[in-house]
């Protein structure tokens, strides 16, 4: 149950969060936060086919982002991503982290413990004041307005890109901050799950570390007991657009092809052989991984 009294919240906060919270049982689910950050989604008159940036920012700037964090705080999982994040960049022993978008601080703090001696970084465009608040009794945390080319040894990003219209442009932000021999923690979620979640990058789910390589990263693998993947810098690479953009027209016809190739397994054989066939013509210059 998450307790809203602990949290110093405005007037203003709190009565939107308990309104939010009003129709639901004590103990939220992740399902139900989702339909309540839908439900603020649409009260805004967003669109992820064409977001519009104002009301973007009025969405990301809303109280729900606050009972996320909450959420976060009080569920296992959760914690449990951002606390073997901590421990994998622990051994890695950096002088200075960025957190990317890490707002409500959670994350920041745990790295702040473990490493008391390093300077962590949050980067956010929307810095709640709780956020600010609750890091302020960690004297190595700092909050930065924007990233600086070559700033740090390891960056750590969580579930950010999927946000963006353009998440190749801030991947190439997120790549530069980081020094050669330094490295990215990152955690996707390219899928539906929720309505902020742009379809326009969905296609990345399939070849996001293509892009990372691209880019001047290899790819290490997993963070064990997290979903965020770890990349290492291992070259200074000015960004050839050309070519990424290349890339990604081609990683979201690929994608246009894997969907329409699962729906077509959902339909009766007959069907499916024509609509194959058709497919296959239509995309048969694409090679498939």
């Amino acid at each position: 149950m998450i307790a809203l009294s602990e949290y110093n919240l405005t007037r203003s906060e709190l009565d939107t969060l308990n309104s939010l919270l009003s129709t639901l049982d004590p103990d939220i689910s992740i399902d139900q936060l989702w339909h309540l950050m839908d439900l603020v989604w649409r009260q805004l008159s967003c669109d992820n086919l064409r977001p519009v940036p104002e009301r973007l920012d009025l969405f990301y700037r809303h109280p729900i982002w606050l009972l996320n964090g909450m959420f976060i705080e009080q569920h296992a999982i959760s914690m449990s991503h951002r606390h073997a994040i901590t421990a994998a960049v622990v051994r890695l022993a950096p002088q200075r982290v960025v957190d990317f978008g890490g707002g409500f601080g959670t994350l920041a703090r745990l790295l702040a413990a473990a490493l008391p001696l390093a300077n962590i970084e949050i980067c956010e465009p929307y810095p709640p004041r709780y956020g600010i608040e609750s890091c302020r009794q960690y004297p190595n945390i700092q909050f930065v307005p924007r990233l600086s080319s070559q700033c740090c040894e390891v960056l750590v990003s969580t579930d950010v890109l999927e946000h963006v219209q353009d998440p190749l442009a801030l991947l190439a932000e997120m790549v530069n901050s980081v020094r050669p021999g330094g490295h990215l923690l990152i955690a996707n979620c390219f899928y539906p799950v929720i309505a902020c979640h742009l379809p326009c990058t969905f296609h990345l789910r399939y070849s996001f570390d293509e892009f990372c390589c691209a880019m001047g990263l290899e790819v290490l693998g997993p963070c064990d007991g997290s979903h965020a993947t770890i990349y290492r810098r291992t070259a200074l690479l000015e960004p050839d657009w050309r070519h990424l953009r290349s890339l990604e027209l081609r990683s979201k016809w690929l994608y246009r092809w894997r969907q329409a190739k699962a729906f077509v397994l959902r339909i009766k054989p007959w069907v499916k052989a024509r609509l194959r066939a058709s497919l296959d013509l239509l995309c048969g210059y694409i090679v498939l991984k």
